[in-house]
C-alpha cells in the first residue's frame, strides 16, 4: 500500500507518518521509486503500536523508541512482549528511588502465589500508595488487601481473554495497551456507581 492508503486505514495522518519515520519509529518502506515507497500490514501493525504507545500510554518518543527496540528482542515471548507494553517490565534496569517496599506487598504476593517481579512498577506504586495511607492514619495491611487482590486477579483473567485468538505480536500489544489503559477509567467509573449503589442500599434504607 501507498502512503495514502496507509494513512487511512491506521487513522494517522501522512505529515505524522512521515514524522515518525525520521524518528525511526517506523521502518522505512519497500522504495519503489525516488519519491514513491511501498508498505505492508506488518507497517499498519507497527504504526497502530506506536499511536498507541505514545496518544493512548502518553510515553514521548525516545521512550517509544526504547520501547519498541526492546519489544523487537521479544516478539516470540508474550508475557515479555506485555510486561513491557503495559509498563510491568522496564526497558532498563534502573530502579525507582525512594519507595521503601512494606514488608505487607511481599507478604501479599507470597500468600497469592503471584509470579511479580520484585521491582516491577506497580508493585512499587503499591508499596507506595500503602506508605501514603499510613502517613494519614489510615494502615492497611495485606489481609485488608486481600479480597481487593482477589478481585484484581479475576479481571486480569477477563482481560487477558480478549487477547486470544490474536497470533501477531504487535497486534496483541496494541490490543492489551488499548484495553487496559482505556478501559480502567470505565472500571474506576463501575466501582464509584457500585459504591453509590450500596451507600443507597444501606443507608437511604435506614433512613427510611
Amino acid at each position: 500500500m501507498r502512503m495514502s492508503e496507509l494513512s487511512r486505514r491506521s487513522g494517522v495522518p501522512v505529515a505524522t507518518i512521515k514524522y515518525y519515520l525520521r524518528e525511526g519509529l517506523l521502518p522505512a518502506g519497500r522504495q519503489l521509486s525516488a519519491t514513491q515507497a511501498e508498505y505492508d500490514e506488518q507497517h499498519l501493525r507497527r504504526l497502530r503500536l506506536v499511536r498507541a504507545l505514545i496518544g493512548v500510554r502518553g510515553l514521548p518518543v525516545s521512550t517509544t523508541r526504547e520501547l519498541l527496540g526492546a519489544l523487537s528482542e521479544y516478539t516470540g515471548d508474550t508475557h515479555r512482549l506485555l510486561g513491557l507494553v503495559l509498563g510491568g517490565i522496564r526497558t532498563s534496569d534502573a530502579a525507582e528511588q525512594g519507595v521503601p517496599e512494606p514488608a505487607d506487598v511481599d507478604a501479599l504476593v507470597a500468600e497469592l502465589d503471584w509470579d511479580v517481579h520484585k521491582a516491577a512498577p506497580a508493585r512499587l506504586a503499591l508499596a507506595g500508595t500503602l506508605a501514603s495511607l499510613r502517613t494519614l492514619g489510615v494502615p492497611l495491611d495485606r489481609h485488608s488487601l486481600l479480597p481487593y487482590a482477589r478481585l484484581a486477579q479475576r479481571t486480569a483473567v477477563l482481560d487477558l481473554d480478549q487477547l486470544r485468538g490474536i497470533d501477531d505480536p504487535l497486534e496483541t500489544a496494541e490490543r492489551a495497551l488499548l484495553l487496559t489503559v482505556l478501559l480502567e477509567p470505565a472500571l474506576m467509573a463501575l466501582r464509584r456507581m457500585a459504591q453509590e449503589n450500596e451507600s443507597a442500599r444501606r443507608h437511604a434504607e435506614a433512613g427510611d
